[in-house]
């Protein structure tokens, strides 16, 4: 009889505990939330920033200059439906600081070798545009202790990338962005 009570109040506790999703291990580590339920970390990747002078800067130093983000391959691996829900656990530093001024979720344009996304462009008249990535919009709440849950309110298809920033460190040396890509 106590067998039976022991097993029915375990068998109680289990079904009453709803599993969590863990936080991503690293700080800036990406995972999404399928729609079974189930998770895939992005894969990350190192970028190159390049930065190119059109030829009448180089001529007579009159002209734009544009930097953009590479990277040298020309499709993520993780692929998502348009037509799901899309929800992403992004771990920062801490989750205090405001989402949107430390996470960027940013198109890329694809080509068949490649994947770029301009940063910032800038004339030698002095016109300076910077944070010319095409960002999507999303809704974040805080998620454990150090991460957000993102949901992207916009879900065009294409190559995307996502980027954490560390407020504490202004002078970040190298870019890590998680990416994927959204299908129709």
């Amino acid at each position: 009889m106590l067998l039976l009570f022991a097993t029915l109040g375990f068998a109680a506790i289990a079904g009453a505990q709803t599993p969590e999703i863990p936080e991503p291990d690293f700080i800036g580590e990406v995972i999404t939330i399928l729609p079974d339920g189930t998770t895939q970390k992005l894969e990350k990747e190192t970028v190159q920033m390049r930065t190119r002078a059109n030829a009448g800067v180089l001529i007579v130093g009159i002209g734009k200059a544009k930097t953009k983000i590479i990277i040298e391959s020309p499709e993520a691996a993780v692929r998502l439906n348009g037509d799901d829900e899309i929800r992403f656990i992004v771990k920062a530093v801490d989750n205090a600081t405001d989402p949107l001024s430390i996470i960027n979720v940013f198109r890329f344009e694809s080509t068949k070798k490649r994947r770029l996304a301009e940063v910032a462009s800038a004339s030698t008249f002095g016109s300076v545009k910077s944070n010319k990535l095409e960002r999507l919009r999303f809704e974040a709440v805080k998620y454990g202790e150090n991460s957000y849950l993102l949901t992207l309110r916009d879900k065009p298809a294409g190559e995307f990338g996502i980027t954490v920033s560390n407020p504490n460190h202004v002078d970040e040396k190298q870019m890590i962005v998680s990416t994927f890509a959204i299908e129709e």
